[in-house]
């Protein structure tokens, strides 16, 4: 059986170099009809790699060529096709530009936006490509607002705010692990949360970022000076009411209770010992007075 294996591997390999021989033909060749039909062959064959190097050759040649116009479309779509979606993005938004009025000037937008959106970066990493191609998505919404795209448009904005989600969600959580004791973190903790429920009201973290909240403004109020504590603990105590209106049956409940009992009282201790210190300089005031009064 190996020999049947053999000629098959070297029928193969005989194939390829016929293929390449033919490509590098077509690459050499000064005909411009020839290298275009065999640029579109290659890909109605799938074969995006020679088609794109093909197209790449021929552009600068077909300015004001009346095949122009579908040489740069699919040009752009060698690139998608082979994951360059940088580029594709780049190539589809000047397809747009130079073709406004070509049939496929819509889906060219379309397909730049598109482009953003496969090349945004996971959640963990920075977001400014995801935002990019929320805003780029939006826009071809706005201006195609009867698109048949529009589902797909729809669910891919919500795709991509999931990863604003989740990153923002990851952000919070962060500083908060970085240091239960560290004043900076926890002060950027409560922001980071603030802003999380600002921006992400319907999210399913909601809850544990609510309680999050309560947990890094009490380690904050317990880590702090004393002459903030009563502000910040009061803060954690007004955090805590947020929660239960909001979530009053919540898995967080008790260890979010026994927080905002414990602020309570530290808002108390402290109220106290303001109004004994209030007591004791008013007394020394009136002592002071006596004295340099003299006796009546």
């Amino acid at each position: 059986m190996k020999w049947k294996e053999y000629i098959l591997v070297g029928f193969i390999a005989v194939m390829g170099l016929s293929s390449c021989g033919k490509f590098e033909k077509f690459r050499k060749s000064a005909n411009l009809p020839t290298k275009y039909k065999a640029a579109m062959d290659y890909y109605k064959k799938k074969d995006y790699d020679k088609a794109g190097i093909l197209f790449d050759e021929i552009m600068p040649l077909m300015k004001g060529d009346s095949t122009q116009e579908i040489a740069t479309f699919y040009q752009a779509y060698c690139d998608f096709q082979l994951g360059n979606y940088t580029v594709a993005n780049s190539h589809f938004k000047k397809f747009a530009e130079v073709f406004s009025r070509s049939e496929y000037a819509e889906e060219a937008i379309y397909m730049s936006a598109y482009s953003l959106y496969k090349d945004s970066p996971n959640f963990n990493l920075d977001q400014t490509g995801t935002l990019s191609a929320i805003n780029e998505i939006q826009s071809y919404l706005n201006n195609y607002p009867e698109t048949k795209f529009r589902d797909e448009c729809t669910n891919i904005i919500r795709e991509l705010r999931k990863k604003l989600e989740r990153k923002a969600y990851e952000k919070a959580k962060l500083y908060h692990k970085t240091s239960s004791f560290n004043i900076a973190s926890l002060k950027s903790s409560v922001i980071e949360i603030t802003n999380f429920q600002r921006d992400f009201p319907d999210s399913d973290f909601n809850e544990e970022m609510a309680y999050m909240k309560v947990l890094a403004q009490y380690d904050l109020a317990k880590s702090t000076i004393e002459n903030k504590q009563k502000e910040r603990y009061s803060e954690a105590s007004k955090f805590y009411l947020d929660l239960i209106d909001k979530y009053p049956q919540s898995a967080y409940l008790k260890d979010a209770e026994r927080m905002y009992d414990q602020s309570n009282k530290e808002v108390d201790r402290i109220a106290k010992l303001e109004a004994e210190y209030k007591a004791m300089v008013e007394k020394e005031k009136s002592n002071t007075s006596k004295v340099a009064t003299g006796p009546q």
